[in-house]
C-alpha cells in the first residue's frame, strides 16, 4: 500500500475579469459573435454571446489609430500611429470556438496615419482614408490598391460602400450589358454590381464626395456640412444616403439628383448615423448619450425627448450592420451599450427611449475593492476608482448559444451603483449579501439595497458628517437565526448599523434607519464620533458577534472598540509603517499556534501593513502571535479562507491570504507561517481580495484592471498526486519484474520513461560484461539491440543524456562507450542530429549532449593511448632487467660451487 503523499494546498486561476477596451474603434461580424476591440496597443477578440475572451492580437508597438472586421469575420485589419496597416487572416478551429490570427500583410497605406476604414458587404474590397485627405481602395487578399481617390488635404472622418439601386444605373450602362439568357447571366450581374458600386467619404471640413469605382472618379460632392461628417449611411430601399455632423444636423440626399431631402437639426454632435431595417427608421448617436430613432421620409423623431446624460456616458460611435438585431454605442467611459432595434414602431406617435439591454465595460480601471453578493454568490461588487459601484455576474454561465439578448455569461455587468460625486474607496456587504456599504472620496458613506430579482438597485440612505474621504465602512457580521423573520426576508430589514472611518482620522458608528432614507436632506446623525487615529483610517472590521470591531491606519497602530459604547479596549503595536487591512477570524476558527503558544482561534485578528509583513494577534493579551514575512511590498489586504471540517483539520491547515504591492497573493498556514502557495496573475498592485465561502474560491482585483478568479485545487491535487505516487510504485516493480524475466526492450523503454538512471546502468552493466554474448550482437545481447533499434526521439535523447553522464566516469565509461558504439552503428547519422526535442532549447541541448560525449570519448581514447605507451616502457624494462640478472645455469653453478665448498 502506498503511502500517501503530504497535504499540499494549491489554486487555479480559472476564470478572469479582463479589460478588453480602452477607447478607439470597435468592430463587429455579420454574425454577431465576434466583437474585435481595441486596448491601448492591441486587439482583443471577444465572443459576444458567452463574454470569453478569444484571443489577443499584438501590437507594433504603437497605439491602434482604428481596426475593421470584414463582414464574414475571414479578415481583421489594424492600423496604426506607426502608419502600418496589418491585415490578418482569422482561422477558425473546427473542433473548437478558437480563432488563431494569422498575419497575411503588413503595408503602409498612407504617409500620414489611417483614422477611418471601410469594407464592402462581400468581404473583399478595403478602403482607408488618412488625415491627408486622399482614400484609397484595396483588395483583401491580394493586398494591392485597387483605386486611389485624391480630395483636398483634410482629414477624411467617415467612409462607407454601397451599392446603388439597379433602377439607378445608367441606362446606357446597362444597354452595354444587355444579352440574351445564356450562361454569362450569372458574369452579367457581377459586372452590373461592379458598375453599381460606389464609395462615400466625409471630411473634417463638411463635405461628403462620392466615388464611383467603376468610372474612378466623383459622382457627386454633396456640400452643406460645416464640421466633421462623422456618420454615412445608404438605403437602396429608399434610394437614399443619409449624413450626420457634428455640425448638429441630419441630412438626407437624394441618391438620384444627389438633392437633400431633409435637413434637421438635433441640437447634439452626433458621432454616428444609420438606417435600420429597410431603411424607414433612421438612428443617431450623440453627445447626450441617447440613442435616438427617426422617420426617414419626414424627418421626424419618434423618440420621446430624453434628458442629456452625464459627460462620461455620452456617445463617441456606434455600430451597426444590417442583420443585426442590435445597436452597440461606445460612451466617453470606454463602455459599449448595445441597444435591440425596434420592432413594430408607430410613427404616428412617439416611442419610449430606447434603453440598453446589456453594458460592456470596456476596462473596469483600478479594482480598489470588491465583494460577493446575494445568498447564493453569484453577483459581485466592485469598486473601480469611479464614483458608481459595478455589479457583475460570477455564476456559471446560463446563456441560449442561439440568440445574443437572453444571453447570461460570466463578468456580464448587471447594473451600476449611482449616486456617489466622486471616487469610492471602500466597501462592504451584510451577512446576506442583500445591502452593500460604500464609503467615497465626497465625504459621505452610502448604504444599497440589491434586489436583482426585481431589477432594483436603490440607495437606501446617505450618511455625511465627515470633514474628509471614507476610507473604511464595515456592517454587523451577525448571521441571525435561521427560520427567523430577518434571515427569511432580509431585503426587508436593513443592517441595525454602519462604522465608518474616515481621513478625518474619526470613526462614528450610524444606526440605519428602518424605512428608505428619500433624500440626503432628511439627515442622519451619527450615534458616536471617536477621534481614532493620528493619520488616515484605511480599514474597519467587525467580529463575528458584532460586538467588537478594529480600525487600521497609517498611524501604524490598531485598536480594538467596543461597538455598543465606542470606548478602545486595546490597542496593537508592532508594526513599523501604516496598516492597510485587518480581519476578525471566523467563529468558526479552532485553537491556533502561535510563536508563544497555543491560542483562542475566535479570540485572534489578522493585519496587513506597509512593512510588507502580515501579523497574527492575540485578543485576550494585545500581543503578536506569529509574523509572517514574504512579500517585497505593502500587504494591502488579508482575508481569512474557510475553516477546513473538524473532521479535516488534522490534514487541511488553517489559512489565510494576503495580497501585496507587489501583484502577488500569498496563501499562509497560520500554524507553521509558512507560505503555502503564491498566486501570480496580475501585473500590478491587488488592492482587493475576496473569498466564496461555499467553494474556498479566491477572489484578487488588481490595478491593472483585472479580477482573478482562483479554484482551490488542493483535494483534487491530493488526489492527483496519490495516484501519481501508487502508480509509480506499480511502474518500479513492473521493472523489477521485467529485469528478472529478461524482457530488455520493455525495462529500457520503462526505465527511460521512469527516469532510473541507476536501474538502466545496471541493466547495461550485466548486458555488456555478459559472459556468454549473443553472436553478432553489437552489445552483448540481440534483444537489447532490438531494444535500442526502436525509440522514440525522446527516449533516444534521454538515453544521450545518460550516456553522456556515464561517461564522464570512467569506472563506467567501458559500458557507455559499447552502448554509444552500439547507437551509431544501429542509427545513421543524419537521424542523431536531427531528434525531435521537446522545449524551448531543441536542437542546443542536443548539441550540448552531442559535444560532451564527443570531448569525454576523446579523452577517454587519450588515457587509453598513454596507457598502451606505458605498458611498453613496463615491458622494455622487464627485458633489461632480464638481461642484467644472472641465467639460471649461472645460478646452478654458484649453487653447486657453493655445496662443493661447504661439503669440503
Amino acid at each position: 500500500m502506498a503511502n500517501k503523499t503530504p497535504f499540499k494546498t494549491t489554486f487555479d486561476a480559472t476564470e478572469v475579469i479582463r479589460p478588453v477596451f480602452t477607447g478607439g474603434a470597435i468592430a463587429i461580424e455579420d454574425g454577431a459573435r465576434i466583437l474585435a476591440t481595441t486596448l491601448g496597443e492591441d486587439a482583443i477578440l471577444t465572443d459576444l454571446k458567452t463574454g470569453k475572451h478569444i484571443t489577443k492580437v499584438e501590437g507594433d508597438g504603437e497605439l491602434i489609430s482604428t481596426l475593421i472586421l470584414t463582414p464574414s469575420a475571414s479578415h481583421l485589419i489594424i492600423c496604426s500611429r506607426s502608419l502600418s496597416m496589418r491585415i490578418y487572416a482569422l482561422n477558425r478551429t473546427p473542433s473548437s470556438d478558437s480563432i488563431e490570427p494569422q498575419l497575411v500583410r503588413t503595408v503602409k497605406p498612407h504617409s500620414t496615419p489611417v483614422v477611418v476604414l471601410a469594407v464592402d458587404k462581400t468581404s473583399t474590397l478595403l478602403a482607408t482614408g488618412g488625415t491627408d485627405g486622399s482614400v484609397k481602395v484595396w483588395d483583401i487578399s491580394g493586398g494591392y490598391v485597387t483605386h486611389t481617390f485624391r480630395g483636398p488635404s483634410v482629414l477624411v472622418s467617415a467612409l462607407h460602400f454601397f451599392e446603388i439601386a439597379a433602377s439607378n444605373t445608367n441606362e446606357s450602362e446597362k444597354k452595354k450589358r444587355r444579352k440574351s439568357k445564356t450562361a454569362l447571366d450569372e458574369v452579367e450581374e457581377e459586372e452590373l454590381a461592379t458598375v453599381r458600386l460606389r464609395l462615400a467619404s466625409g471630411s473634417q471640413d463638411g463635405k461628403i464626395r462620392v466615388w464611383d469605382l467603376h468610372k474612378r472618379n466623383v459622382v457627386a460632392n454633396l456640400d452643406s456640412h460645416v464640421s466633421d461628417v462623422q456618420g454615412l449611411d445608404y438605403s437602396p430601399t429608399q434610394n437614399t444616403l443619409v449624413t450626420a455632423s457634428r455640425d448638429k444636423t441630419i441630412r438626407w440626399w437624394d441618391t438620384k439628383s444627389w438633392k437633400p431631402r431633409k435637413v434637421v437639426p438635433c441640437f447634439e454632435l452626433i458621432e454616428a448615423v444609420g438606417f435600420i431595417g429597410d431603411g424607414q427608421l433612421t438612428y443617431t448617436a450623440g453627445s447626450n448619450g441617447c440613442l435616438r430613432i427617426w422617420a426617414t421620409d419626414n424627418g421626424r423623431e419618434l423618440t420621446k425627448e430624453q434628458k442629456a446624460k452625464l459627460e462620461p456616458e455620452a456617445f463617441v460611435g456606434a455600430v451597426y450592420r444590417p442583420g443585426l438585431s442590435f445597436i452597440a454605442c461606445i460612451q466617453v467611459d470606454h463602455t459599449i451599450s448595445l441597444f435591440q432595434i425596434p420592432t413594430d414602431i408607430d410613427t404616428s406617435s412617439p416611442m419610449a427611449p430606447p434603453e440598453p439591454f446589456r453594458r460592456i465595460s470596456g476596462t473596469h480601471d483600478d479594482i480598489i475593492d470588491l465583494r460577493y453578493l446575494l445568498p447564493d454568490h453569484s453577483l459581485m461588487a466592485l469598486a473601480t476608482n469611479s464614483e458608481d459601484i459595478r455589479i457583475v455576474a460570477v455564476s456559471a454561465p446560463n446563456h441560449n448559444p442561439d440568440t445574443l439578448l437572453s444571453a447570461e455569461y460570466f463578468g456580464q455587468d448587471i447594473a451600476l451603483l449611482k449616486g456617489h460625486d466622486d471616487i469610492i474607496i471602500s466597501l462592504d456587504v451584510d451577512w446576506s449579501g442583500h445591502w452593500v456599504a460604500t464609503g467615497a472620496k465626497d465625504n459621505t458613506a452610502k448604504l444599497w439595497r440589491v434586489d436583482p430579482a426585481n431589477d432594483s438597485y436603490t440607495c437606501w440612505a446617505t450618511f455625511p458628517g465627515h470633514a474628509e474621504s471614507v476610507g473604511a465602512v464595515a456592517l454587523p457580521r451577525t448571521r441571525p437565526t435561521e427560520g427567523s423573520k430577518v434571515f427569511s426576508n432580509p431585503l426587508d430589514h436593513p443592517p441595525q448599523f454602519l462604522v465608518t472611518g474616515s481621513s478625518d482620522q474619526t470613526i462614528k458608528k450610524w444606526l440605519v434607519p428602518r424605512e428608505r432614507q428619500q433624500s440626503a436632506k432628511s439627515g442622519i446623525r451619527a450615534a458616536y464620533t471617536r477621534k481614532a487615529h493620528d493619520k488616515d483610517i484605511n480599514a474597519i472590521d467587525v467580529n463575528s458577534s458584532s460586538q467588537l470591531f478594529a480600525s487600521a491606519s497609517q498611524d501604524k497602530l490598531v485598536k480594538i472598540w467596543s461597538i455598543e459604547e465606542g470606548e478602545v479596549q486595546g490597542i496593537l503595536r508592532g508594526h513599523r509603517r501604516g496598516v492597510w487591512s485587518v480581519c476578525f477570524a471566523p467563529p468558526s476558527a479552532p485553537v491556533l499556534q502561535g510563536e508563544q503558544g497555543a491560542v483562542a482561534g475566535k479570540g485572534v485578528l489578522i493585519t496587513g501593513s506597509g512593512d510588507k509583513t502580515v501579523k497574527l494577534w492575540n485578543l485576550t493579551d494585545y500581543t503578536c502571535l506569529r509574523t509572517f514575512e514574504g512579500h517585497s511590498n505593502s500587504v494591502l489586504k488579508v482575508v481569512w479562507l474557510n475553516i477546513p471540517p473538524n473532521e479535516e483539520r488534522s490534514k487541511k491547515p488553517i489559512l489565510i491570504a494576503s495580497a501585496g504591492g507587489d501583484g502577488l497573493v500569498k496563501v499562509w498556514d497560520v500554524n507553521s507561517g509558512e507560505a503555502e502557495c503564491t498566486l501570480d496573475n496580475h501585473e500590478d498592485r491587488v488592492w482587493a481580495l475576496a473569498v466564496q465561502p461555499e467553494t474556498n474560491m479566491i477572489v484578487s482585483g488588481s490595478g491593472d484592471s483585472t479580477v482573478t478568479f482562483w479554484k482551490d485545487t488542493s483535494t483534487e491535487t491530493q488526489v492527483a498526486s496519490n495516484k501519481a505516487a501508487l502508480k509509480l510504485i506499480e511502474q518500479e516493480q513492473e521493472l523489477d519484474n521485467y529485469e528478472y524475466v529478461g524482457a530488455y526492450r520493455e525495462a529500457i523503454t520503462l526505465a527511460l520513461q521512469l527516469n532510473h538512471p541507476r536501474k538502466l546502468q545496471s541493466l547495461f552493466e550485466r548486458v555488456v560484461s555478459s559472459p556468454k554474448p549473443d553472436a553478432g550482437s553489437l552489445c552483448g545481447l540481440k534483444a537489447v539491440d532490438e531494444a535500442l533499434s526502436s525509440l522514440t526521439d525522446e527516449q533516444l535523447f534521454l538515453l544521450l543524456l545518460r550516456l553522456r553522464d556515464w561517461n564522464t566516469n570512467a569506472r563506467t565509461a567501458p559500458m557507455a562507450q559499447r552502448i554509444l558504439w552500439t547507437l551509431v552503428k544501429i542509427y545513421p547519422a543524419s537521424r542523431l542530429s536531427s531528434l525531435s526535442i521537446k522545449g524551448a532549447r531543441g536542437q542546443k541541448s542536443l548539441k550540448e549532449v552531442l559535444n560532451a560525449l564527443k570531448v569525454y570519448t576523446e579523452r577517454h581514447y587519450k588515457r587509453m593511448e598513454e596507457l598502451v605507451d606505458e605498458s611498453y616502457l613496463v615491458e622494455y624494462t622487464l627485458r633489461e632487467m632480464d638481461s642484467l640478472a644472472p641465467s639460471l645455469d649461472d645460478m646452478r653453478l654458484v649453487d653447486n660451487g657453493d655445496n662443493d665448498a661447504i661439503m669440503t
